[in-house]
Formats: C-alpha cells, structure tokens, sequence
C-alpha cells in the first residue's frame, strides 16, 4: 500500500524560492515513476514534473520548465521539488502523486 506525505507548503514573495518533499512508503516497480501536481482555485488539476524510478527520466511541464527541478532519494523514500523563480500563477495547491490513483493530502503553495 502506497502512502505519500507532503511537507508544508508556505507562502513566498514572487522571484523566491521554495522546496517541497513528499515522503513515501510502499513505492515499488509497480510505480515507475512518481511526480507532482497542482490545482489552482477554479482549474483542473495539472502535471508539473515526473521522474522515473531511478531518475533516469524526467518531465516538466512548459510552464515551469527551466524553474523547478524535481528530484528523489530512494534510500530517503523522499521525492523532492525545488521551485525558483516563482510567479504568482504558482499559486496552487500541490500534490505528490504515484501511479496509478495514490495522491499525497496536498500542500498550499502561496506565490504573492
């Protein structure tokens, strides 16, 4: 059974910087990857970065690409997201997410 527990978002000023982890429990190859995403108020939630089991492979999505890094420390079972730069339409709250329905409870990322 797969669990995923977000640290604390917070609230940054626009151009700072802000590092989510996601702590996990029961990942196995039956997850491939692992990743996050985000939901604005009144929008659908969206991908924001995915990284493959051994990190091999990412993906980010066109808008915070070249911003956020995602990454993950297997003998931690932690996920990571190093956001910089960040814009107010970051706004959203942020959810850590593994294939294929296990979601973390999500984090409040405020960008003012």
């Amino acid at each position: 059974h797969v669990q995923l527990v977000e640290s604390v978002g917070g609230s940054v000023q626009a151009g700072g910087s802000l590092r989510l982890s996601c702590a996990s429990s029961g990942i196995t190859r039956a997850n491939p990857y692992i990743g996050w995403f985000r939901q604005a108020p009144g929008k659908e939630r969206e991908g924001v970065a995915v990284i493959w089991l051994h990190g091999e492979r990412t993906y980010y999505s066109d808008s915070v690409k070249g911003r956020f890094t995602i990454s993950r420390d297997n003998a931690k079972n932690t996920l990571y997201l190093q956001m910089n730069s960040l814009k107010t339409e970051d706004t959203a709250v942020y959810y850590c997410h593994a294939p294929y329905a296990y979601w973390g409870q999500g984090t409040q990322v405020t960008v003012s």
